[in-house]
C-alpha cells in the first residue's frame, strides 16, 4: 500500500523555511485581527481566508507525495573480441577441427570463429588480425555475419614481409579498444578470444597479456595446430592480389632444413592465466561448440534484470485548487471593497 510522505521540492532546508514563514505569517494574520477587530474593516471570513491561504501554501511547500513502486529494466549486454593469428605459421597444415581431415591452422581458426559467434547469441563482435602489426579489421558491430566473413577471407601474411612470430603484437590495440568499450559501456560483459599456435620466434621477450585484465570478464586463449607441428609454406601475394603458396617451404637458417613449426601449449597456457581466463586446445575431438568455453558462454549471454524502486510522487493538485478558489473570493472581497470606498 502506497504510504504518504512530505518530499519538498525545493529541498528540506528551503521548503521548511519557507512554510515556516506562511505558518507564521498566518499566525500574525490571526493576532492583528483579534488586535484590532474593534478598529478595522477586516471581517472574520477575510482573516479566516488569507490564514487558510498562507497555510496551503506552506504544505505545498512542504510538497505532499504519496510513495509509488516502479520497476525498470536493466540490459547487460555482451561483448566479444576475437583476434586471430596471420602470421607465416598459420599457413601450416597440421590443424584439426572436430574432424580427422587436416586442415590449414588459419582454417581451423576460422571455423572456431563461426562456432564462438554461435555461443554468443545477441552479442556484439569486434575481429582483429595481427603479425607483424596488429589491425582491428571488424570494429565492435551487432552484425555476426560480419565477423565470420572476415574470418572466412583472412589470408596468413606474405613470407617476404613476415617478421617472426611475436604473440604480444596484439596487445596495444587490444588494451586501447578494450578500455574503449570498458568505459563507454561499463555494465557490459566483455570476453576475449585470442586465437593463435602460441608459436614465439622472436628474439624479444614476450610482454604480459595481465594489463587487459581490468577491462575483460572472461578470456580464453585458443590454441590451434598440433604439437608435432608441420613444415611451413613460402606464401606470396600474386599480381591480383590473391595469396599463393610458391610450391617450397620456409628454410631454418640454423640447420638449412625447412622449418618445423609447432604449436606451443606453454605460450598459450601462460597467456590464458594472464587474463585470469582459460587455455582450449581444439583438435579432432573438441571444438569450441562443445568445449568448456561453451559453458562460460550462458553467463554472459543478453540478461535482463528487473529492479524495483520507490520514489515519491507530489499531490498539491488538491491544495492548489483550494489555494486558487480562495484567492478568487479573496479578489471577489477586494474588488467589492474597493467599490464601496469610492
Amino acid at each position: 500500500m502506497n504510504g504518504y510522505m512530505l518530499s519538498p521540492s525545493l529541498g528540506w532546508i528551503a521548503g521548511s523555511i519557507i512554510a515556516a514563514l506562511l505558518i507564521v505569517a498566518a499566525i500574525a494574520n490571526v493576532m492583528l485581527y483579534v488586535h484590532r477587530r474593534n478598529n478595522s474593516d477586516t471581517s472574520l471570513a477575510a482573516c479566516v481566508r488569507r490564514s487558510i491561504i498562507a497555510v496551503l501554501i506552506a504544505i505545498m511547500a512542504l510538497t505532499p507525495s504519496v510513495e509509488a513502486t516502479t520497476t525498470s529494466q536493466a540490459i547487460n549486454a555482451t561483448d566479444v573480441y576475437v583476434a586471430v593469428d596471420v602470421t607465416g605459421s598459420m599457413a601450416v597444415d597440421d590443424a584439426q577441427y572436430g574432424s580427422t581431415d587436416t586442415i590449414s591452422r588459419l582454417n581451423a581458426a576460422s571455423k572456431a570463429v563461426t562456432d564462438i559467434t554461435s555461443l554468443y547469441p545477441n552479442a556484439s563482435f569486434a575481429g582483429l588480425s595481427f603479425g607483424a602489426s596488429a589491425s582491428l579489421d571488424v570494429p565492435l558491430t551487432p552484425d555476426s555475419n560480419a565477423l565470420t566473413n572476415w574470418a572466412d577471407t583472412l589470408r596468413t601474411e606474405p613470407t617476404a614481409s613476415s617478421s617472426g612470430s611475436n604473440l604480444d603484437a596484439p596487445l596495444d590495440k587490444l588494451l586501447v579498444n578494450l578500455k574503449n568499450t570498458h568505459d563507454q559501456h561499463p555494465s557490459d560483459s566483455i570476453i576475449l578470444y585470442i586465437i593463435t599456435d602460441g608459436e614465439q620466434t622472436s628474439s624479444t621477450t614476450r610482454r604480459s597479456f595481465s594489463s587487459l585484465r581490468g577491462y575483460i570478464n572472461d578470456g580464453f586463449t585458443i590454441g590451434v595446430g598440433s604439437t608435432a607441428g608441420g613444415q611451413v609454406p613460402v606464401t606470396q601475394v600474386t599480381a591480383s592480389g590473391d595469396q599463393s603458396q610458391a610450391g617450397n617451404w620456409v628454410i631454418d637458417p640454423s640447420t638449412k632444413k625447412p622449418a618445423i613449426s609447432k604449436m606451443d601449449p606453454k605460450n598459450l597456457t601462460a597467456m590464458a592465466d594472464e587474463i585470469s581466463g582459460s587455455y582450449i586446445a581444439v583438435n579432432a575431438r573438441k571444438t569450441l561448440s562443445d568445449s568448456a568455453s561453451k559453458d562460460a558462454s550462458k553467463q554472459y549471454r543478453v540478461t535482463t534484470t528487473v529492479k524495483k524502486r520507490r520514489r515519491a510522487m507530489p499531490v498539491i493538485w488538491p491544495f492548489a485548487i483550494a489555494t486558487g478558489v480562495l484567492l478568487l473570493w479573496e479578489f471577489g472581497a477586494w474588488l467589492a471593497m474597493s467599490r464601496r470606498m469610492l
